[in-house]
C-alpha cells in the first residue's frame, strides 16, 4: 500500500483521504508512539478528520491535545518533544484534503510513513478499552508567532514602519503572517485575511495568475514588497513593489547568502533540490558555504545526510526548495510566515533591489516529453550516458535524475516525473531554447529506445 507521496497524504475527501483511512492512519501512527498533537487548517472537511485522527491516537493508547485550526508551521512547532498530525491539503482545492505527520517538530522520513502504510494496510484493532489514551486543547499559536519574532529580530534591522501587503489566500497564515510583521513594526494591509475552506478570494496555490489582485494591489501602492501564502502557510511568494513576482529560486538565493554569511561554522552548508537553479550555488559559494541536493519533497531528510556526511563543524543553516523554506535554526520545518518574518527585516536593511542585484538571473524553461511509464527506468538509463556524452564540459550528477553544471552557471535537469507519464526538463541558460531544443532530441531518443 502506497499512501504517501512527497508531502504527506492528499487527495479528494470523499474517494482518498476519507474518515474511515484518517481513523486508520491515527490508529497506526498511535501504536508506535504516545504523544500526539493534532490540528487542521481551514478546510470544510477539516472537522471530521481531525475527529477520526483523534479517535484512532486515542483507541491506540496515545495522549491528543487538539490544537484546532493552526498554520501548519505552528503544527510543527506545537510538535517538539512528541509527534503532530495536521490535517490539510496545503495548495489543493477545497474538495480535497491530507494528512501530514511530524516528529518532533521535522515531517516523518520514508521509513516511518512505510511503517504507517503496512500497519494500515493490516488492519488494526483498538487496544483494550481501559488502555484508551485522552484528549485535551492546547492553544500554541501565541507561543509560535512570539517565536517568529524573536527569530526574526536576530537578523536584518527593525521593519519601522515598512509596507508590506499580504494575501492570505482566506488560508492560515491570516492567523500569523499580518500579526508577526506588526509586531516587528511593519505596516500590513492584508488581502483575503479570513479563514475559508471554500477558497473564496481565489485559488489556494499562489501563482503569478492567481495573485492578480495582490500584483494590481502593490501595483497601485507604494509598498516595499507582498507576500502570497497557500492554504496552510508553509508556502511563501514574493512580490517586489511593483506586483512582478521574485523568482523563487533568487529568493532562495537571498536567504541561503544571508544564512552561509551570518553562520560561524567551519563547513556551512544548504540543502536545496535538483530543480533548483545554479544561481543558488554561485551566491553560496562566494559567501563561503556549498550545497547539498535531495530530491523533491525531503529537505528534511537531505538536512539529516548532510549532517551524517559532514565532519565537525559541518552544519545546514538553511533548507528550500520552491516557496518552502527550513530555517534550521528556529525550526526543522518549512515556515512561510518566518520566512517573510526573515526576509522582511533583510528588505529592511537593504532594499530588495540590492539583495537581488548579486543574483544572476538567466532564463528558465519547464518542458515535459511524454514518457510511459514502463519507459522511464530505461530511459533514464539511456540519458545518464547520452546527456553527458551531449555534454563533455558539463559537470554531472545522476543522484535524482541526471544534471549537467556548465562552468558558465547554465544547468539542465532531466528527471521522470512521479506521477504522470513525462520526462521532466528544466534548464536555465543565456539561450534557454537551444539548451531545451538540444536536450529534448536527445530525451525524445531514449524514450523510443533509439
Amino acid at each position: 500500500m502506497e499512501l504517501f507521496g512527497t508531502a504527506g497524504i492528499r487527495g479528494s475527501a470523499r474517494d482518498r483521504v476519507t474518515p474511515s483511512l484518517a481513523l486508520a492512519v491515527g490508529r497506526a501512527a498511535g501504536d508506535e508512539h504516545d504523544e500526539f498533537v493534532v490540528a487542521r487548517d481551514g478546510r470544510e472537511t477539516g472537522p471530521a478528520l481531525a475527529a477520526a485522527i483523534e479517535a484512532g491516537l486515542e483507541s491506540a493508547g496515545a495522549t491528543v491535545y487538539r490544537a484546532g485550526q493552526l498554520p501548519t508551521p505552528a503544527l510543527a512547532f506545537a510538535s517538539q518533544g512528541r509527534h503532530g498530525v495536521m490535517i490539510t491539503a496545503s495548495h489543493n482545492p477545497p474538495q480535497d484534503n491530507g494528512i501530514k505527520l511530524f516528529r518532533d517538530g521535522v515531517e516523518y522520513d520514508r521509513d516511518a510513513e512505510r511503517r504507517i502504510e503496512e500497519r494500515v494496510e493490516a488492519g488494526q484493532s483498538p487496544i483494550e478499552w481501559d488502555e484508551w489514551g485522552t484528549a485535551s486543547a492546547i492553544e500554541p499559536l501565541s507561543a509560535y508567532c512570539d517565536a517568529v519574532v524573536e527569530y526574526a529580530k536576530a537578523m536584518g534591522e527593525p521593519l519601522d514602519g515598512l509596507k508590506v501587503a499580504v494575501d492570505c489566500g482566506n488560508g492560515m497564515s491570516a492567523l500569523a503572517t499580518p500579526q508577526v510583521l506588526r509586531e516587528l513594526g511593519a505596516h500590513v494591509v492584508t488581502l483575503n485575511g479570513n479563514v475559508d475552506g471554500r477558497f473564496p478570494g481565489r485559488e489556494s496555490k499562489p501563482t503569478p495568475e492567481t495573485l492578480a489582485d495582490l500584483r494590481a494591489f502593490l501595483a497601485d501602492g507604494d509598498f516595499a514588497f507582498g507576500i502570497g501564502h497557500d492554504g496552510d502557510a508553509d508556502r511563501a511568494v514574493f512580490l517586489d513593489g511593483d506586483g512582478d513576482i521574485v523568482h523563487e529560486d533568487t529568493v532562495v538565493a537571498i536567504l541561503a547568502e544571508h544564512y552561509v554569511r551570518a553562520s560561524d561554522v567551519a563547513d556551512p552548508v544548504v540543502v536545496t533540490t535538483p530543480n533548483a537553479s545554479a544561481r543558488i550555488d554561485e551566491r553560496v559559494r562566494e559567501a563561503g558555504g556549498r550545497v547539498e541536493r535531495v530530491r523533491l519533497g525531503a529537505l528534511h531528510e537531505g538536512i539529516a545526510s548532510a549532517l551524517d556526511a559532514g565532519e565537525d563543524g559541518t552544519s545546514v543553516v538553511f533548507a528550500a526548495e520552491p516557496w518552502k523554506h527550513i530555517h534550521t535554526q528556529f525550526g526543522g520545518w518549512i515556515d512561510g510566515p518566518a520566512s517573510a518574518a526573515v526576509f522582511a527585516r533583510l528588505v529592511a536593511a537593504h532594499g530588495l533591489d540590492a539583495l537581488r542585484k548579486p543574483v544572476t538571473e538567466r532564463p528558465y524553461r519547464k518542458v515535459s516529453t511524454e514518457c510511459p511509464d514502463d519507459r522511464k527506468a530505461a530511459t533514464m538509463g539511456q540519458l545518464a550516458k547520452t546527456l553527458p556524452a551531449a555534454f563533455p564540459e558539463a559537470t554531472v550528477d545522476t543522484e535524482y535524475g541526471v544534471r549537467l553544471e556548465r562552468e558558465d552557471g547554465s544547468w539542465v535537469l532531466v528527471r521522470p516525473s512521479g506521477t504522470e507519464p513525462y520526462v521532466r526538463v528544466y534548464a536555465e541558460s543565456d539561450d534557454v531554447d537551444t539548451l531545451v531544443s538540444e536536450v529534448i532530441e536527445i530525451v525524445k531518443t531514449a524514450v523510443a529506445g533509439r
